[in-house]
């Protein structure tokens, strides 16, 4: 079993860690139940001793975060496709760039567009919990989002130069790097109607074929379509 991140609606998915695993669970090929899971339910994944999703639930194994869960699958099922073909730090190396670099600049464009998809008390909980980090409202974290539009962009570069060469981070077929940066995109297209990418952006038709892998699997999940 997999515990995700969800909101109001329990399909509407949007961690982009949780991203990451679904999508390595369907690389391997692996079938998992998905738990939705909300932000004040702690005491749900308590058997995990720490109280962030992902968390997977393999008969009697429990692994949380993404790039354990990642290690986890490859070294438990060798024969299934492989989500680090070279090497792991290469896939370590993307995903950390996907943490500090994407992900960061991520949130100050999208996150004030969060709370409209969950409960009224999930609500509450982000709204004190993301505003006393960011030390501002959260309107104010996004304010003029749509100027910095061209930095952020601008950012992409590294990606866009990739794919340009090739069709995916990994070469002709997608791995684990593409896994964890498709996670900060699917999170914004979930959540946001902010239009990230301009058509025409490699990085933006790379989205496209990440979103039709495994039969649809994230383009089927409620989103703003972006």
């Amino acid at each position: 079993m997999l515990y995700e991140l969800a909101g109001s609606d329990p399909a509407r998915r949007f961690s982009p860690y949780c991203w990451r695993a679904r999508m390595a669970l369907a690389h391997k090929g692996l079938e998992a139940e998905c738990q939705p899971w909300r932000f004040t339910e702690v005491e749900s994944i308590a058997f995990s001793g720490q109280a962030k999703v992902p968390v997977l639930r393999d008969g009697d194994q429990v692994v949380f975060d993404s790039w354990a869960i990642a290690e986890y699958l490859e070294r438990v099922y060798p024969d299934r496709p492989a989500l680090f073909p070279g090497t792991p730090e290469a896939s370590r190396f993307i995903a950390a760039w996907a943490d500090t670099v994407l992900n960061a600049q991520l949130v100050r464009l999208i996150v004030s567009d969060i709370p409209q998809w969950l409960g009224e008390g999930q609500q509450a909980y982000f709204r004190a919990s993301r505003e006393a980090r960011f030390g501002m409202r959260l309107e104010k974290v996004t304010e003029g989002r749509e100027e910095r539009l061209p930095a952020f962009r601008a950012a992409l570069e590294p990606l866009r130069a990739t794919l340009r060469e090739q069709s995916f981070l990994g070469g002709e077929a997608p791995a684990y790097g593409d896994y964890a940066v498709f996670g900060g995109f699917q999170w914004a297209r979930v959540v946001s109607r902010l239009a990230l990418l301009e058509p025409g952006d490699p990085v933006a038709e790379w989205r496209e074929r990440m979103l039709d892998l495994f039969d649809g699997l994230a383009r089927a999940t409620p989103s703003c379509g972006t």
